[in-house]
This record gives C-alpha cells, structure tokens and sequence, in this order.
C-alpha cells in the first residue's frame, strides 16, 4: 500500500491451526466492519440490533395501515395521532432500508470474491470521504494457508477470532476519536491481477492515502514454534501478481442525535 512503511509495526494473532477457511475469513471481516462503525458513531446501535429494530418498524407500520384503513370510528384526534405515527416510521424505515441495503450490497460482494479468489491476504478498510484523506484506515493481513468453503456459516472459530479481533482493537483505542459526523466506508482487497468481477471490484493502480493517517494494521498468524509464519504468503506473493482492487458498493453512516455525557 502506497503511503505507509511496511515495516510499520503490526498487531499479531496467534492462531492454533495451520490455516483458515474461507467462512471464516468472511465473518470476521463482516463482524470487524460492523464494529468500525460502531466504535466511530456511524451508527446509533449495532448492525444486528438494527436489523431487528427494521423488522419491529415494518410490523408496526403494516398494523399502522390496518388500522387506519379499516372502517373503525375513531376520535378524530386518534386517527390524526395513528396518521402521524405512520409517516414516522415511513421515514425511518426508508433511512434504514438504504443503509440495510448498502451493508447488504457490500457484504453479497465481499462473500463472492473470497468464494472466487480465498487466498486473498490483505484486506483494507477506509473510514473517510476518499482514501487521500481517510478519518481512519485499518488493514488486515491473513499470512495463513487458506482452505475453500462452500458453507458460509457462523462457526466456533470465527465467533473467536471476532472476538479476539474486537477485544484487540478496543484495547489500541478505537474509536476514542470519532468521525465528525457521517462518512463512508470503503473496502479494498489486495487479491490476483486476474480478478473479473466488475460489478463490484475495479482494480486501483495503487492505494494512497495521506500519509499522516497511520493504519492500525492487523496480522493473524499461526502458532508454529519458530517455523516462519510468512512462508504461506510469500508463495502467493511470488507465484501471482496482486493487486488493489477497490469494492464499487460502499457504506455510508447515519447522521442521528447522540445525547450528552451525564455530569
């Protein structure tokens, strides 16, 4: 990546196993994002709770318009009471539907690149309007064997990783400087010259970002005893070209009101 030094220090994982699958690589980046935005106030709660707060909002909504559809007498004030609450939780819906759906969009993107391509070893994540002046840059790097999964569920080992991921970031301090209001994120994988997805990826001639931005850099390895944890990487290094390529779907935060700290 143009714009850092290499020899940047790096924060290790140790893994117990030789190498990962696929799923597993996907999860974890998945939960690391929604953490991201989390941590940075681009969202009010967690992705999953927001999820099922849209689902609670469609229900009430579509009880809404029962409601006010059926041919009950009601008190004027109520029915404008019902009305009113409707076009709320219209209004919500539409702000969460097009944030649900860009997350949605990048993740369906995400999950067919490591389907085609699992021995991606380097992945990036932007927090910033463009990439010559990122908020906060985090980069991940797999130096593991990769394994094909066609099974894309949540396991044990990937429920773990997040959470070492997680508990490892909070730890450096993420998040203890937020964005100043809603950004974008964007995703960018380090993969082989010969990726064919454009409608999701286009490849970059280089990843330049200001160079006082300092990414929070991320390396998982295995437990090898002295073995050199690169070797795996540095033969997908040498035997393909890779690459920067840049996802076309991006996710862009939510401007909502975050109350002040109690005295």
């Amino acid at each position: 990546m143009e714009g850092e030094d290499e020899n940047s220090d790096f924060v290790d994982i140790i893994l117990s196993s030789e190498s990962l699958e696929s799923s597993t690589v996907f999860h974890v980046v998945n939960d690391f994002i929604g953490f991201i935005l989390f941590m940075h106030q681009q969202i009010p709660s967690v992705i999953e709770e927001m999820a099922q707060e849209f689902n609670e909002l469609r229900a009430e909504y579509a009880d809404l318009e029962v409601e006010l559809a059926s041919g009950e007498v009601k008190p004027l004030s109520a029915r404008r009471k019902q009305a009113s609450r409707k076009r709320e939780v219209k209004m919500r819906m539409k702000r969460q539907e097009n944030f649900m759906a860009s997350v949605s969009k990048l993740k369906e993107a995400f999950q067919l690149l490591i389907s085609e391509v699992p021995e991606i070893e380097k992945i990036s994540l932007v927090l910033g309007s463009s990439t010559l002046r990122p908020s906060h840059v985090y980069e991940l790097n797999f130096s593991l064997g990769r394994s094909v999964s066609g099974n894309f569920s949540r396991t044990k080992l990937a429920e773990s990783l997040s959470r070492k991921l997680i508990r490892t970031m909070i730890s450096r301090g993420t998040g203890s400087n937020s964005c100043p209001g809603p950004t974008k994120l964007l995703l960018f994988v380090k993969a082989p010259s010969n990726l064919n997805l454009p409608l999701h990826f286009l490849p970059k001639s280089g990843l330049r970002y200001n160079k006082r931005t300092l990414p929070d850099r991320v390396r998982f390895l295995c437990r090898t005893g002295g073995v050199d944890t690169h070797t795996d990487s540095c033969m997908l290094s040498s035997s393909k070209d890779l690459i920067w390529f840049q996802c076309r779907h991006t996710i862009k935060g939510l401007s909502f009101w975050t109350p002040p700290p109690e005295d």
